[in-house]
Parts: structure tokens; C-alpha cells; sequence
């Protein structure tokens, strides 16, 4: 049942209305920036911003496009947090739409906080540190992983891509707003991970220490880089321990993504009572 309070859809039938142009030019990075906030396309993803108190600016949805009519709830969940809802006609949600199969749902949402001074960490924390990761599609699954093993926080060192990415929105499957975040240079991460006592522990091929041999039982942080540079010197030099992950095949580097969730369920199983 809707919220009496709640308004009514708008419908939109143009692809040329300007607010479908301005939706479409929040893909651009700066635009996202510039306005403070993300693109949340995906029943599934929306649904986990929601639990987890997000409240969209704005909610587009088709439902010639839903794969069940029991979604349709979700509309009146929304109009309730007193959000503005469209109603799209299927031309113009797939105009509007970033992927290429949309399932009727996207969402105008306040972007995460990024800030590494505001980031809130536990007393014995568990973090991941990705450097200059490019592809969002990695970084997503990162925040994937680091969801599922309950790591604290994923701070992007030297970043690349911005957290507000739609493609990280959709590979991190809406877990960017379940894991804290933040983006900062090498040169502001590494002291404040010193601050609060929290070992650094480098992924790299040149060492002999497996990354089984480490113990990640205190405070730490598991640092990964690219896969065609690793990590720079920067935090090599700084770190308090070097792993490896054993590799008998022919290439010499896992995805980046792969390699910290490797790492990071070592962490986990250490770390379970």
C-alpha cells in the first residue's frame, strides 16, 4: 500500500526531456562530482542501498523492463523516504540506462563519503588498500569481497577510477554502501595507517614469504597493486611484511581483485575464534 503522503510518479515519455539529458550526463565523471552524487542502475543494488539507509534524490523505474511485478513495492518504498519517482516508458529508460540489458531500476543517490579523515575504523581493523586500480569492474569486486570477509574499510591509494563510478556501483553489486571507503594519495595513506598502528602487508611477486606465513591477526592492512606495475616502491619500502601468492603456471600475476580476496579470506580464517 503507498504511503498517503507519498507523490504519485511523474511520467516521463521524451528521451529528449531535459531531465533524461542530465541523467545521462551524470556518467561523466565530473558531473557526478560536481552535483555530490552516484548512479545506482539494478533491482538488486538498490535494494541493498535502501537496507542500508541510503535515500535517493530521485528514482527512474520501467516496468515493461521488471522481471516481477511484485518489485513494484519498492516504488512506494521510495516515494515514502519523500524521494521524487519517475515512471519511464521503455525507449526512454533504455536511453537513459547505462547498461546494456536494464532491469527497469536506476537511482539518482547521494555519493558515499570518500574522505580518509572521516573514515571510522575498529580497534583491531582489517583493511584493503588497492593502488591506482584502474577498472572499475575491480574495484567492485574488491568491495565484493571485502563485504563477504567484513574488512573495515577499502581505501583506493593514488586512485584512478572514483568510488562514485557507475561500473563500480554495479560490480561492487551495491556493497559500496555496506563497506566504508575512502580515496587519498600514498603520501596521506601511509601515515595515517602508521597513527593507528596498523601493519602493512605488501602483495608482490619478489619474495620468497607465502602470504600464508604471515600473521594478519592485529591491526592490518593488505596493500595490492596493478597487475602490469604491482606496487611502487612507496610501499614496498614501508611495508612491514612482503607476500606472495604461489603461482606454478606460466603467467606471474593473478587479477587484482582475485589476488586481494586470496589474501584477504587468509586474514578470515586467521582471524575466526
Amino acid at each position: 500500500m503507498s504511503d498517503p503522503q507519498s507523490r504519485p510518479p511523474l511520467e516521463l515519455t521524451s528521451t529528449s526531456n531535459p531531465r533524461i539529458k542530465a541523467l545521462i550526463g551524470l556518467r561523466r565523471r565530473r558531473a557526478r562530482e560536481q552535483a555530490g552524487v552516484s548512479l545506482v542502475e539494478g533491482y538488486e543494488e538498490l535494494v541493498l542501498a535502501l537496507d542500508a539507509g541510503v535515500v535517493p534524490q530521485s528514482l527512474y523505474y520501467c516496468p515493461a523492463l521488471m522481471s516481477t511485478s511484485d518489485q513494484l513495492d519498492t516504488v512506494d518504498r521510495v516515494s515514502a523516504l519523500g524521494t521524487t519517482v519517475f515512471r519511464l516508458s521503455r525507449p526512454v529508460f533504455e536511453k537513459a540506462a547505462y547498461r546494456e540489458s536494464p532491469d527497469g531500476w536506476l537511482a539518482v543517490v547521494p555519493a558515499v563519503p570518500t574522505g580518509l579523515a572521516e573514515l571510522r575504523i575498529a580497534a583491531n581493523p582489517l583493511l584493503l588498500v588497492g593502488e591506482a586500480v584502474e577498472k572499475p569492474g575491480n574495484l567492485g569486486a574488491m568491495l565484493r569481497t571485502a563485504d563477504a570477509v567484513g574488512v573495515d574499510a577499502v581505501i583506493a591509494s593514488q586512485p584512478v577510477t572514483d568510488w562514485g563510478n557507475p561500473n563500480v556501483v554495479r560490480a561492487s553489486k551495491g556493497t559500496i554502501f555496506t563497506v566504508p571507503v575512502a580515496s587519498a594519495p600514498t603520501a596521506e595513506v601511509l601515515p595515517w595507517l602508521r597513527d593507528r598502528a596498523v601493519s602493512v602487508v605488501a602483495a608482490t611477486p619478489d619474495t620468497d614469504t607465502e602470504y600464508t606465513d604471515v600473521d594478519f591477526t592485529g591491526p592490518t592492512a593488505v596493500v595490492v597493486g596493478t597487475e602490469k606495475h604491482g606496487l611502487t616502491d612507496e610501499w614496498l619500502d614501508r611495508a612491514d611484511a612482503r607476500v606472495r601468492i604461489p603461482m606454478l603456471g606460466r603467467v606471474n600475476s593473478l587479477n587484482v581483485a582475485t589476488s586481494a580476496a586470496i589474501i584477504l579470506y587468509e586474514a578470515l580464517r586467521q582471524r575466526r575464534p
